[in-house]
């Protein structure tokens, strides 16, 4: 019997990673040719100003391929890359790019402005602002000094 040390952070460290995969909802291979069906975008998301930015990776993607969608403020990356199997001449010893169809949907706060986002594809990546709605972005509030009047008019409270 091995005595080994227990600790409790590699246990916590485990678990974070198994929930992050499982919360990205990573795919597994369909089929036996190795394409991965509904594989998902990796994004960054980004606050830059007054705005959120994000930043999705597609290398090789044609942009007439890409569709995006704004539903009930859940923002959706469709598309579709095609598949280099009529090339291939042997079998795969390791396949990493990705082919066929797939999708990222991301929730967005309620805080954006949807109506005035822009999009822009450049060298493989996707990048969609979003400003802040003006109502909604933060405001700073001047600080009184000495005795004020904070006690709510009560006439104003019961109509």
């Amino acid at each position: 019997m091995v005595i080994r040390r227990w600790d409790p952070f590699i246990e916590l460290r485990r678990m974070q990673e198994n929930m992050y995969h499982l919360w990205r909802g990573f795919s597994q291979p369909v089929g036996g040719n190795g394409d991965m069906e509904g594989w998902a975008i990796p994004l960054d998301v980004v606050q830059e100003g007054d705005s959120i930015v994000v930043h999705a990776s597609l290398p090789g993607v044609n942009p007439s391929d890409l569709s995006v969608s704004i539903e009930n403020d859940v923002l959706t990356i469709r598309g579709q890359t095609g598949s280099d199997s009529e090339r291939q001449e042997g079998n795969y010893l390791m396949r990493e790019r990705h082919t066929g169809s797939f999708h990222r949907s991301l929730r967005l706060p309620d805080t954006l402005d949807v109506e005035r986002a822009h999009t822009n594809y450049d060298h493989g990546v996707l990048t969609i602002a979003f400003p802040k709605v003006e109502a909604k972005q933060a405001r700073q509030l001047a600080i009184n000094v000495g005795a004020g009047d904070h006690v709510i008019d009560e006439e104003k409270t019961e109509a």
